[in-house]
């Protein structure tokens, strides 16, 4: 799509897969009530046309001014695409400075087009680590950080991450989470009973999340988990919002060959967040699940090696597990039958976004 010419000077917004618009909602109503000019870009990196508009009004956000419709591809092959279409954006446009959000493709290519017109960028959810390269995420959040001019930080892990890294402490802020702002503030529209009732639900349930490649690309790791979330759906119904990566593989593996595991289509938030709230456990290979899951008080799960967000097993609900399936029923059996101590993370407290917008407007100007 060609860009439409606007008003000079905006902030722009970059998003290109849906755990982008919880992070970006909080920083665009606060630059909103500031009256700051702001310009919203999806790059169409993932795109679902069913949800599109009933997750613009469960946010409260503005419809995006352009989708560039780059779609799917390999890695390359998808940044590269977005580089070209992003670099037709920024020059039709000239922003005041970009805004980009997590770790996923569009963020990384949006800031080094950014970089290479001399665009200032700001990274909201910087410095997070798994130390694991195998993963595309852990190379855009390093590269992103490395760029940005301004890094907005959600645990004090992250911010040491950034130091050992070599990084200005001068383009360091500490601002806390954007997407626990998103969920404290739609907290009160969350319906257990409503969601339970639409799945067909009664009673206890766990619920669960798969789309990492390192566990669904493969039969042989696939297999484990489908093991795995066989052993914990003979202890209670487990109800699975899968996402369409991996999903052929997972239920030619049999993952819906087990009378008490359920396979439905991905949920809007606010439903997707109500049926978080109501279960008894929950396990996910999903980063954002885990901060979630950490707020709402609910035992999680995390079915890997590794985690980027260590503030969810220290202050949270959250506990690595890996994809072994004896390791993943112990745990489940643990969660079950044991209360897990949480506490909020410093500065989780639904105020990120605004944070952000006064440091933008101070930083940046407008």
């Amino acid at each position: 799509m060609t860009p439409i010419p606007v008003d000079p000077r905006p902030f722009v917004h970059i998003v290109g897969a849906r755990p982008n618009f919880m992070k970006a909602a909080p920083v665009i109503e606060a630059l909103g009530a500031r009256g700051v000019a702001q310009r919203l870009v999806h790059t169409g990196q993932h795109y679902d046309e069913a949800m599109s508009d009933v997750f613009f009004d469960e946010l409260g956000m503005p419809e995006p001014e352009v989708n560039l419709g780059v779609g799917s591809g390999s890695h390359g092959v998808q940044t590269g695409r977005l580089m070209i279409a992003l670099e037709e954006e920024f020059v039709a446009n000239e922003p005041s400075a970009i805004v980009v959000y997590g770790d996923v493709n569009s963020t990384v290519a949006a800031a080094l087009v950014a970089a290479k017109l001399g665009i200032p960028i700001a990274h909201v959810e910087a410095g997070l680590r798994s130390f694991d390269r195998t993963m595309p995420e852990e190379i855009n959040r390093v590269l992103t950080d490395a760029i940005a001019d301004v890094l907005y930080v959600t645990s004090a892990d992250a911010m040491a991450h950034l130091a050992n890294e070599g990084i200005d402490p001068d383009r360091m802020r500490f601002v806390g989470n954007t997407m626990i702002d998103t969920l404290l503030r739609l907290q009160p529209l969350f319906n257990v009973e409503a969601v339970a009732s639409q799945l067909g639900l009664s009673g206890e349930y766990a619920a669960a999340t798969l789309h990492r490649p390192a566990n669904v690309d493969s039969d042989e790791d696939a297999a484990r988990l489908v093991d795995g979330l066989h052993r914990v759906a003979d202890k209670l119904p487990l109800i699975l919002p899968l996402h369409p990566r991996g999903r052929g593989r997972l239920e030619r593996l049999g993952l819906d060959r087990h009378d008490d595991l359920r396979i439905v289509e991905p949920l809007p938030y606010v439903a997707f967040m109500s049926l978080l709230s109501g279960a008894s456990l929950v396990l996910t290979d999903s980063g954002g699940i885990q901060e979630e899951t950490t707020v709402l008080g609910v035992p999680c799960l995390t079915l890997r090696e590794n985690t980027e967000r260590p503030v969810t097993i220290t202050h949270g609900t959250n506990r690595l597990v890996g994809t072994d399936p004896d390791a993943i029923e112990a745990a489940a059996e643990f969660a079950l039958s044991n209360s897990y101590e949480s506490m909020m993370p410093p500065l989780w407290d639904g105020a990120a976004g605004k944070r952000i917008a006064a440091d933008l407007v101070e930083t940046i100007g407008v």
